[in-house]
């Protein structure tokens, strides 16, 4: 076809609240052009995903499209009744959402739900539909397809979750698709992976695509052209080269400075235009300091017989900062857990300050002194905060379990302290965790577990679903906690940036066993291994250089 896709001209979308009405969306206008793939960037609350919603009309009962034109193939489609939109679906138009387990219908197996997309749009037998939806899990490469045809989304990983999710997406042959952080919580080869197919399958089949955002390096790898949201206005709009060497605007400048690099300093990071003050370095371990954590060669099988983790050994002494690093399976969690005393190993001893915690059985850890010492904090705030306590509930619950404080002048005290070395402002400390954003909940998160002054925090992906600005925050915050209270830290990520800024040494891990460690800069600049040397390269990366 001549001339556009897709051309929206002057969106507003609004939402109906309590408080009134919210514009999501205002004054935007974009065009696709047949076959492209466009970036969509911009922080959360920025309108990129109501955007796509209102494209595709699946915007909910509360939001409408208060002004403008969505056109597709030249026809307005801005207010088409419901039956014409459900004839675009998927046959048409088709986009694939941030969390594929919630999208999915868990009641119904991978097979079933392809091949219901399928029948929604042709005229074919049941069983001719399945055998469609095998030929699409072949093409989406999901290993050993005719026993995933049966399998329901909780038997599958992210990573096969988001590749039968394309499944569905790509069933009808769709001219748009509309991609919304479709890796979001993916290890990087497994990003990489589920990308280049997209972007295989969008050449093979001349399939435009609007990829929703807000990893900068993930859209200047795979977009020739960007575009940049803010508070629900477009603000700027360049080809990657351009837009990351000389952005015009001050937000999409602060966006680049706050995206960590393969050569950024923790220091580097300017997430709010201006520099945070440098901390003096922490003086290496005097020779002979003993180790504060001693971990010898855990293991850790279930009882299925299956091993998550082989032979795993470190030492680590106050004021460090260990990464360690793997796909998703590889051991990590399952690693972090097992020191921080939530699952006992089943080989191996944990030393602790010379005291082995690995006698102490998980279940009762909880009694032991030791627990005050060795804190975590968990990848989603959403799931690891009680929903029925206020902010200053879950900061001062460690502190009435563990520490045995009252209710009172002090505890208060105590947990406003806790908050200000945070930077969590105190008027938000009886709000509810629904009522935070997601950097304010992960503030939350990092005060409680620092409360009882922790010597080991294990960090297990305390940064994953953050906005690239708030993540420069928090990671300046946990650096300063690091140098102040010459606190250990066990970084677990699958952000290979992110990991070489922060860590002293680097840890790789590969179905539970260690296959290489070293000097964090060293390993990913030299790497010895060809596993490290994948993860490595398949980091998208913001390029500063210019054009």
């Amino acid at each position: 076809m001549s001339g556009p896709l897709l051309e929206i001209e002057d969106l507003h979308v609004t939402f109906s609240t309590r408080r009134g009405l919210v514009e999501a969306v205002r004054g935007v206008s974009l065009s696709l052009q047949p076959g492209e793939m466009l970036g969509l960037v911009g922080e959360s609350g920025s309108g990129k995903s109501v955007t796509g919603f209102a494209v595709t009309g699946l915007l909910d009962r509360a939001g409408r499209v208060a002004g403008g034109r969505i056109c597709f193939k030249g026809q307005d489609i801005t207010r088409a009744s419901a039956g014409d939109l459900r004839s675009l679906h998927g046959a048409a138009m088709a986009m694939i959402f941030q969390n594929p387990r919630a999208a999915l219908n868990p009641i119904r197996s991978v097979g079933q739900q392809i091949a219901d997309a399928i029948l929604a749009h042709r005229r074919i037998s049941r069983q001719e539909a399945r055998a469609e939806a095998l030929k699409l899990l072949r093409a989406v490469q999901i290993r050993d397809p005719e026993r995933r045809m049966n399998a329901y989304p909780h038997e599958l990983s992210g990573g096969m979750c988001q590749r039968a999710m394309i499944a569905i997406a790509i069933s009808c042959g769709p001219e748009l698709l509309i991609a919304d952080e479709p890796t979001t919580g993916l290890d990087v080869t497994t990003q990489k992976v589920v990308m280049d197919l997209l972007a295989g399958i969008a050449a093979e089949r001349g399939m435009a695509t609007i990829l929703i955002t807000h990893d900068l390096g993930l859209a200047a790898r795979y977009c020739r052209r960007i575009v940049v949201m803010e508070q629900g206005r477009l603000v700027e709009e360049a080809d990657p080269p351009t837009l990351f060497h000389a952005p015009r605007h001050p937000y999409t400048r602060r966006l680049v400075a706050a995206s960590p690099t393969a050569s950024s300093r923790i220091e580097d990071l300017v997430p709010d235009g201006e520099a945070l003050p440098q901390l003096a370095e922490l003086p290496p371990p005097a020779p002979g300091t003993p180790p504060l954590l001693d971990v010898h060669s855990i293991a850790k099988r279930f009882d299925d017989g299956a091993a998550a983790v082989a032979d795993f050994s470190i030492i680590m002494r106050a004021g460090e900062s260990v990464g360690l690093v793997g796909e998703s399976g590889s051991g990590k969690s399952t690693t972090s857990r097992m020191i921080c005393r939530l699952i006992d190993p089943s080989a191996g001893e944990i030393l602790f300050d010379g005291e082995s915690i690995s006698k102490i059985p998980a279940r009762d850890f909880h009694r032991s002194p030791f627990r005050k010492d060795i804190q975590i904090v968990f990848q989603d705030p959403n799931d690891s905060l009680n929903p029925r306590f206020t902010a200053f509930d879950c900061i001062a619950h460690p502190l009435l379990r563990l520490m045995g404080m009252r209710a009172g002048d002090a505890l208060r005290r105590r947990v406003e302290a806790c908050a200000d070395r945070v930077g969590l402002p105190r008027e938000l400390l009886p709000r509810f965790p629904h009522q935070l954003s997601g950097g304010q909940k992960a503030r939350v998160g990092i005060a409680r577990a620092i409360a009882c002054r922790p010597r080991l925090l294990v960090l297990d992906e305390p940064t994953a679903a953050l906005d690239v600005s708030v993540q420069a925050v928090v990671l300046q915050l946990l650096d300063r906690l690091r140098r102040e209270d010459h606190l250990a830290l066990l970084f677990v990520s699958h952000d290979l940036n992110v990991v070489r800024m922060m860590c002293d040494r680097t840890i790789v891990l590969r179905t539970g066993v260690i296959v290489e460690q070293g000097e964090s800069r060293t390993l990913f600049d030299h790497p010895r291994t060809d596993y490290t040397r994948e993860l490595v390269e398949a980091v998208p990366q913001v390029s500063r250089s210019a054009p």
